[in-house]
């Protein structure tokens, strides 16, 4: 476990805000060198507290209107292996995130589609046919609004 102090919240912060930020101007910011500031951010990347940076795409601009979550319980437990089922459910372009819960549903699934139709031609012809896919159930999303999780 590493310590992470006032300083290394800020400089997670401010990353989080925009992950481009230079270290100069970082460090100028909480009164600290450029060397520092880069230690600092180096450190937390080799402790893993920082695990990569990200590029983040608008979907509707990119012509994907339609979110939708699904739950997929899995029909055959036992027979079909998870890792068989995430596999495939990665191998799918539409599918954004594969997280396995607990719950009703055993897999819940982002998907994006251009449309209501493009959604139902993958559920139909790449999520139900995924080996051991039984029930699925869909939520569209409606609206999004990003909440920043905690730093500690």
């Amino acid at each position: 476990m590493i310590e992470i102090d006032e300083i290394d919240r800020e400089i997670l912060r401010a990353l989080r805000r925009d992950a481009r930020v230079k270290t100069t101007e970082l460090g100028r910011r909480l009164g600290l060198s450029q060397p520092q500031a880069w230690r600092r951010i180096n450190r937390l990347e080799e402790a893993g507290v920082i695990r990569g940076r990200r590029l983040i795409l608008d979907r509707e601009k990119l012509g994907f209107g339609v979110t939708v979550f699904l739950g997929v319980k899995l029909a055959l437990k036992g027979r079909v292996s998870l890792s068989d089922f995430e596999r495939a459910v990665a191998a799918i372009p539409e599918v954004q995130t594969v997280e396995h819960v607990l719950g009703l549903y055993d897999y819940r699934l982002r998907v994006v589609a251009r449309d209501i139709a493009d959604f139902e031609r993958i559920l139909r012809r790449r999520i139900m046919t995924l080996p051991g896919a039984g029930d699925v159930e869909a939520n569209v999303l409606l609206s999004e609004e990003r909440l920043e999780g905690p730093i500690g």
